[in-house]
């Protein structure tokens, strides 16, 4: 990668680079259980991911008609964050030919950022649990810089605070919460067709639908175009 990186791809990770939910669901099921109360199971869980643990876990809670204070749901974040740091890649792997992507965006002069509404250490865990660490200059939750999708500082705090105004850069995910905020930071966006998200990946309002890992670095060249040229 040259010295001077091209622009920067802001990828999203739970969905997107990584298909996570069975671990989520499994921590999930084992901290209900701790408050003997029945699992929810894979697909609920799935459909309560990317608003980050707090969200989930207060969810989770909800959909078996438990709702707690601010300071109970503080302790059983905590709870849950327990068993999950033991278990973050048992059952998640990266989607089908995310590391050759990575592989040739990096070759090809980007630099690459995850931002995620997960915990920066949750996500550095997975990333370096599956080996993909390598690919990127930074790592940042909602914890790194004290802000979280869809709050387009989030996306915008992952820059270089010396980039020139035509520096390109292009979001990747599967939700519209970093639609949203990309639209919010003006920042392009590829939707991608799997993932987690209940809204199809044509309907979100991104500049690009990917089908696959393998059809991301061209639609990356073809936005990073469309920036270079406004």
């Amino acid at each position: 990668m040259p010295d001077r990186p091209r622009g920067t791809v802001i990828l999203d990770l739970d969905g997107t680079l990584v298909d996570s939910a069975p671990d989520l669901a499994d921590t999930l099921d084992l901290f209900l259980a701790t408050m003997n109360l029945p699992p929810l199971g894979l697909e609920a869980t799935r459909q309560r991911i990317g608003h980050g643990i707090h969200h989930l876990v207060a969810e989770g809670l909800a959909a078996q008609g438990v709702t707690l204070d601010p300071v109970s749901l503080s302790g059983a974040v905590d709870g849950f964050l327990k068993i999950y740091a033991g278990r973050l890649s048992a059952k998640t792997r990266p989607y089908e030919g995310a590391a050759d992507a990575l592989a040739s965006l990096r070759l090809t002069g980007w630099r690459l950022v995850v931002c995620t509404n997960k915990l920066e250490a949750s996500a550095r865990g997975i990333l370096q649990d599956l080996g993909l660490m390598w690919a990127f200059a930074l790592i940042a939750g909602p914890d790194t810089f004290g802000v979280a999708k869809p709050d387009p500082a989030h996306l915008l705090r992952t820059l270089p605070e010396d980039r020139p105004p035509s520096y390109p850069v292009v979001m990747v995910s599967d939700s519209t919460i970093d639609v949203d905020a990309a639209r919010a930071a003006r920042i392009p966006v590829i939707a991608v067709t799997w993932g987690y998200s209940r809204i199809a990946a044509a309907d979100m309002g991104a500049d690009r639908v990917a089908g696959s890992f393998g059809a991301i670095p061209g639609m990356v060249e073809e936005l990073a175009g469309t920036v270079s040229a406004a």
